[in-house]
């Protein structure tokens, strides 16, 4: 017997269909959009830091010097020409700070060996 109100009734399986292929587009539209949004403040992909190499001055013999690389800064650590009360300055800082306060440098400062038998 057929009866249109019946679940597998062509109309209703056509239907079935047709709202399943609706939202399925209606979820990869908001994926979309949400892989897309920009929202300040939440770590946003700007510029990676090969593009865009955060840079340092420092106070080296009374003298502003720089700017230098992560790289150089640790070279300087290593030469002794950069101490923990080393004044140090990248952009974004509103003031100058000494090394031992800025954590980036404490980090260059633990990846540089000792000198052999310190």
């Amino acid at each position: 017997m057929y009866n249109d109100q019946s679940f597998f009734s062509i109309d209703r399986l056509v239907e079935f269909g047709m709202s399943m292929a609706v939202a399925q587009q209606m979820v990869k539209s908001m994926n979309d959009t949400m892989v897309n949004m920009n929202i300040p403040g939440a770590g946003n992909l700007m510029q990676s830091p090969a593009q865009n190499p955060k840079v340092y001055y420092a106070v080296i013999d009374g003298k502003q010097a720089g700017p230098f690389s992560e790289t150089e800064i640790a070279r300087l650590i290593n030469d002794k020409k950069i101490a923990k009360e080393t004044y140090i300055w990248y952009p974004g800082l509103t003031a100058w700070k000494t090394a031992e306060n800025i954590p980036e440098i404490l980090r260059l400062v633990a990846l540089n060996p000792p000198a052999l038998g310190e």
